[in-house]
């Protein structure tokens, strides 16, 4: 199969863990096996989260006074998707994946006009107390809204549009290479004929389903840090959903900042290409691509049903 893998950010840190160099190689490390395993298996394209990668980056840039600016987020952006290909290439190469593997540095195409543009609300950066966080806004232009105890930048967050470097990925898969690309959701840009990086931050997720969509492949696969979609969350209910159709999830209120995106990335994936997505535990990455783990998700059960018959 032609398989898009999405990396939530636990693919290179655990939550609370500092952005230290030495814990992200070893926790790449970590999951290169199961991404090796899974490349020898299938054409895979590998999209990755990069939220604490560019925050460590926008805080170092912002705090450094020898700037007359900050890099703005489309270069910070740039950075981390080579320094996070980086890491992924070398550990499946260590892994001992045969075949090439190359990152993309990818760019993709917003709506200038999208009404996400004009109310941002992707926290991006250092959370500052209130005096430097009001200082830091008018001297360089940022919006901040509260976070917590402290006040942190915020950033619009378009959906994507199209990717520029289609042409290239699906060249490179033919070529028997498993492609990294679109990191932290692309280099945003509001036309793909003259470049106009803007400073927002587009979903990863979105960001892989829709280039699972463009890339006519057979399964999107979202990998996290818990078991899959849960119901009734935070309560004595609470539960793994095993399998749903996108009319079924839709139903069901999830958190806009974690797993809403997913499911609706998921969703819209299966809607448009009659194909199945799945969101799992990244320490699972097998069990949820064959079906037998994670949340599983089809246009109707019944694809579900007949899967489970076919593999008994």
């Amino acid at each position: 199969m032609r398989i898009v893998v999405a990396l939530g950010g636990n693919a290179l840190l655990h939550r609370g863990e500092p952005p230290d160099a030495a814990i992200q190689t070893a926790r790449v490390a970590d999951v290169a096996p199961a991404l090796m395993r899974l490349a020898m298996a299938h054409e895979v394209v590998i999209v990755h989260g990069n939220g604490p990668q560019v925050g460590l980056l926008a805080h170092e840039s912002s705090d450094d006074h020898t700037l007359t600016a900050p890099y703005p987020l489309s270069a910070l952006g740039a950075e981390t998707q080579g320094l996070i290909g980086s890491l992924l290439q070398q550990a499946l190469h260590n892994a001992g994946l045969p075949t090439p593997a190359v990152t993309l540095i990818t760019h993709v195409v917003v709506d200038a006009d999208d009404p996400a543009m004009t109310a941002p609300t992707k926290f991006i950066g250092a959370v500052y107390p209130d005096h430097e966080a009001h200082q830091a806004a008018d001297r360089y232009g940022w919006v901040i809204a509260p976070d917590g105890a402290g006040w942190r930048r915020v950033v619009p967050s378009p959906m994507p549009r199209s990717v520029v470097e289609l042409a290239s990925a699906t060249t490179l898969l033919h070529s028997g290479v498993t492609v990294i690309m679109g990191g932290g959701g692309g280099i945003p840009v509001t036309d793909k004929r003259r470049y106009h990086p803007v400073d927002a931050v587009v979903d990863k997720d979105h960001v892989a389903g829709l280039i699972a969509r463009e890339l006519d492949a057979e399964l999107l696969v979202i990998l996290t840090d818990v078991a899959g979609v849960i119901a009734d969350f935070g309560t004595s209910a609470q539960r793994v959903i095993n399998e749903a159709t996108p009319a079924l999830l839709r139903e069901m209120p999830f958190p806009s900042g974690s797993m809403g995106p997913k499911v609706e990335a998921a969703c819209a994936f299966v809607d448009a290409t009659g194909c199945r997505a799945a969101i799992g535990d990244l320490a699972n990455a097998e069990r949820v691509v064959e079906g037998v783990a994670g949340t599983q998700i089809t246009s109707t059960i019944r694809d579900l049903s007949r899967r489970r018959l076919s593999r008994e």
